[in-house]
This record gives C-alpha cells, sequence and structure tokens, in this order.
C-alpha cells in the first residue's frame, strides 16, 4: 500500500470511529420521548398496541427494563409517564458519555497507531523516504486530532443535552 491509501484507510476508519462515537451518544435518552410514539403531553407517552392482548407483555416489559417508567394500563392503552432525570441521573448519564467519548478516541488512536506501525514496514523495506514518513506521521497525526476534536464537539453537545433542565 502506498502512503496515500494508509492515509485514506485511516481516513476512513476514524470516521467510523467518530460515527460509532456519535451512534453511542444517541443511545443515551435525557427523557424526551420518542417521535414514533404518541405523545399527547410533553411528559407523556401512550402505548395502543396493535394487538390489544399484547398489552400485559409490554407493561410488564416496560416495568423490568430498568427505564424509570411506571407504565398505567387502562385496557386499550398503556400511558407512560416520563419522570424528571435527577440530578445524580443527569451527572450518571454525563459519566457514560464521557466514558462513550473515550472509547471513541481510543478506537481512533489505535488507527493512528496501525498506520504508524504500516508506515515503519515501508520505511524499513525502503519503499518510502524518512521524508515522506515524516509528512506522513504529521497527515496522520492532523487527522488524528481532527477526529478527536469531532468527537470531543460531540461530547459537548450530549452533555449540554443531558444536563439541560
Amino acid at each position: 500500500m502506498t502512503i496515500d491509501e494508509f492515509i485514506d484507510d485511516a481516513t476512513r476508519r476514524m470516521d467510523k470511529s467518530v460515527e460509532s462515537a456519535q451512534h453511542e451518544f444517541n443511545t443515551l435518552r435525557t427523557g424526551r420521548a420518542s417521535a414514533a410514539i404518541n405523545v399527547p403531553e410533553p411528559r407523556l407517552l401512550t402505548l395502543q398496541p396493535f394487538d390489544p392482548s399484547s398489552l400485559s407483555s409490554i407493561e410488564r416489559t416496560i416495568q423490568e427494563s430498568d427505564l424509570g417508567l411506571t407504565p398505567s394500563n387502562d385496557g386499550k392503552i398503556i400511558r407512560l409517564p416520563i419522570p424528571q432525570l435527577t440530578e445524580e441521573r443527569r451527572k450518571e448519564l454525563v459519566k457514560v458519555a464521557r466514558q462513550m467519548a473515550e472509547d471513541g478516541r481510543v478506537a481512533v488512536r489505535n488507527v493512528r497507531r496501525d498506520v504508524m506501525h504500516h508506515l515503519k514496514e515501508l520505511v524499513d523495506k525502503g519503499e518510502v523516504g524518512s521524508d515522506e514518513e515524516h509528512r506522513a506521521e504529521e497527515r496522520v497525526q492532523k487527522l488524528t486530532d481532527d477526529h478527536t476534536h469531532k468527537i470531543d464537539d460531540l461530547l459537548r453537545r450530549k452533555e449540554d443535552e443531558i444536563l439541560e433542565v
């Protein structure tokens, strides 16, 4: 592989790391309702299954899910009042988000490490000169910095969303 191919591969892999971190952030719920669910009030969800016989199993699953929701079943509809996030829960979610961000940064750094290793192999084989290696290392470091900044920006936005009262 050429240096440009390594850089392109690193860019692609780092982009995937950022996307993965963003996907992980999207799994953190901050007490807001999903648009796919009927939301008659800002803090109330209603579920009306197509099969009324599944009401009790849906209600039981919600109770066992550890989501902090208390379903109320009237025989046709399940109502889910969404409680305000407590300060303790908000801090817990921020910790989870920070760990997700760190996992994303580690993934980006692992890509950098792999590319640097491949660059050293190219130099050892004599396929690339040390000047080219140095320029490539600088490009890879810039890519790494750019992608870790993207993850940091995603984290900052998620923290703001979580801590918003």
